[in-house]
């Protein structure tokens, strides 16, 4: 039963076999936390959206209707949660557990290469988080989820021509603000 392709698990949930649930959940909740970390920098709250997504695709299994990839229907719906998790918090300030983290975890025996690279990643985050919430969303599908541009366009609603366009303009901004912030 692993080797069913998503939409067809999916399909089966919408029929009424719930337990394959359990095998989609396997596949994709570490990439829907990903998103959801990059998005918000908050570990528990990502958690929480993970949990969210999955109970909004039995809640809504009936439409899905298989005709598309599987993929981009629960990235539709994975927006769907962080919109109204962002409308019901007001946009609460953004912090980094992994950035406090790596703080307590530091240590005088770190070399040169890996301080400058620490450095080099702390830089993109706060580059990041100067972006339109649009635009690092759009990044973070694009590089991090390594979703196709086509893909994209699905969840956004737009064509793949506008997603390759916006993320082009996406990058060059990450770029200026990096810049910015690294000098």
């Amino acid at each position: 039963m692993d080797t069913l392709s998503d939409n067809a698990l999916m399909l089966k949930v919408k029929d009424g076999d719930v337990e394959k649930m359990g095998l989609l959940f396997e596949r994709y909740h570490k990439p829907l936390y990903g998103f959801f970390f990059h998005m918000t920098r908050q570990k528990e709250t990502s958690d929480d959206l993970v949990q969210n997504v999955f109970f909004r695709m039995l809640k809504y299994r009936k439409n899905f209707a298989g005709t598309g990839q599987f993929k981009t229907w629960m990235y539709h719906l994975a927006r769907n949660v962080l919109k109204d998790q962002l409308k019901k918090n007001s946009r609460t300030p953004v912090h980094s557990d992994v950035l406090n983290l790596e703080e307590k975890m530091e240590s005088p025996l770190l070399t040169n290469t890996l301080l400058e690279k620490k450095q080099e990643l702390k830089t993109l985050e706060m580059a990041m988080s100067h972006l339109s919430e649009e635009n690092r969303e759009l990044l973070i599908l694009f590089r991090f989820q390594e979703l196709s541009q086509r893909e994209i366009g699905r969840i956004l609603e737009i064509s793949e021509g506008a997603v390759k366009v916006r993320v082009h303009r996406a990058l060059n901004q990450l770029k200026t603000c990096y810049l910015k912030i690294a000098n």
